[in-house]
């Protein structure tokens, strides 16, 4: 149930039915100049999930709700192809979107049978885009090792590097691979358990990753290779701080796990706080979804100190900041039926941008890191649904 998914989106529902407090005035000089990607899709389609999968597609728009753009719109050849927001490169220049496909035929039978079969029906493409031109090099075709490719990121400390994650014989392996596309090196050859969540630390020197849910650590070539043992059965999604000293990571029971940490070597376990029955999945969907939902992780702040992460409150999901002393902070107070999900701190540590959904309509909204009401960038109509928003990196030209 925690695999993360892709979408499109439209336009109305006024900020004012939201009640939402515009930013204020004082504060506009440092909006409007910065892109963030994410990604819209409708939501209620009747037909399940790859009929709403199939309307995704890959969007960017200003930190002040100006300018959105849709990417890699040409890549939409038919209407069983969506694209994906996935990241940007260091400089900004260029954004990472995926592109998948899958058949028809595939996805009834997933319905049927409420379980993925992607050894067959599926192709899954990482594509690096430049922001301003458009040009596209779908780099995970260049010396293809498989038919399901995802998880795009630039390789800290090296620019001419990228590691990518690749489904081979129903597993997933990590890889690293030229900027080109070419040398492709699986991380974990040979084995048989999926691993998943991979990332690099900020000096490029160690890679973390989790596989049948236990979370590893490893050289960058992939040796060396420990195992995190928290005596837990379900760990995921490791986070480097950024300073490269710390490993965050959710651990505990499956839909009932918390931010963990641990030192870059991988002593020190020590659990961060209490998502308070949080289930850890937000629903992107408004019809049955038999994968139940996308992943809802923690994010570091901009400077390591601490972690946002988001916990239950009565009927409500609410923003929540942790210190790596374990003191928490409650960022929002929200009507009931709110939720936040997927936060992420913009460079200089001033602002998050985040998904929250109310009254039924999943939107893309700016808030102060220090809390208070988020202003929406997004003005999606209901059965419309905005995801899994990416600040672009601020080294850039305009």
């Amino acid at each position: 149930m925690y695999r993360v998914p892709i979408i499109l989106g439209l336009v109305s529902i006024s900020v004012i039915i939201f009640g939402i407090a515009p930013i204020a005035a004082a504060d506009a000089p440092s909006l409007g100049s910065r892109w963030i990607g994410y990604t819209e899709l409708r939501t209620n389609l009747p037909g399940g999930r790859h009929t709403n999968v199939a309307t995704m597609r890959a969007c960017a728009v200003r930190d002040d709700g100006s300018g959105r753009r849709v990417l890699g719109e040409e890549l939409v050849t038919d209407a069983d192809t969506w694209t994906q927001f996935v990241g940007w490169s260091p400089d900004g220049k260029l954004a990472v979107i995926g592109r998948g496909w899958e058949s028809r035929d595939n996805a009834q039978w997933e319905e049927e049978h409420k379980a993925f079969r992607m050894t067959e029906g599926w192709r899954s493409d990482m594509l690096l885009v430049d922001f301003a031109s458009n040009h596209m090099t779908n780099v995970t075709s260049v010396e293809r090792v498989s038919e399901y490719n995802s998880g795009l990121f630039f390789w800290p400390g090296n620019p001419n590097k990228l590691g990518f994650q690749a489904l081979i014989g129903g597993n997933s392996h990590p890889f690293s691979m030229d900027l080109d596309g070419r040398n492709k090196c699986d991380l974990t050859q040979n084995s048989t358990e999926f691993a998943y969540g991979f990332s690099a630390s900020p000096d490029g020197r160690r890679i973390a990753y989790h596989k049948s849910y236990q979370v590893w650590l490893a050289d960058a070539d992939g040796s060396n290779a420990t195992h995190i043992k928290t005596n837990l059965p379900f760990n995921f999604a490791p986070q480097w701080s950024p300073d490269g000293e710390w490993l965050m990571f959710l651990a505990g029971e499956h839909y009932d796990c918390h931010p963990h940490v641990v030192h870059r070597q991988g002593s020190g376990l020590r659990k961060l706080a209490d998502r308070q029955g949080h289930r850890g999945v937000v629903e992107f969907l408004d019809v049955f979804d038999f994968h139940g939902g996308s992943s809802d992780v923690p994010a570091w702040s901009t400077d390591g100190h601490s972690v946002f992460y988001t916990a239950k409150s009565i009927d409500r999901v609410e923003l929540m900041r942790v210190s790596l002393a374990g003191e928490s902070q409650q960022l929002t107070h929200s009507e009931p039926g709110t939720w936040y999900y997927h936060p992420q701190p913009s460079r200089d540590g001033k602002w998050l941008v985040c998904g929250t959904k109310r009254q039924g309509v999943r939107q893309i909204g700016l808030i102060r890191t220090d809390g208070g009401e988020p202003n929406l960038l997004t003005q999606l109509e209901l059965g419309w649904g905005a995801m899994w928003p990416s600040w672009r990196p601020e080294s850039h030209e305009p």
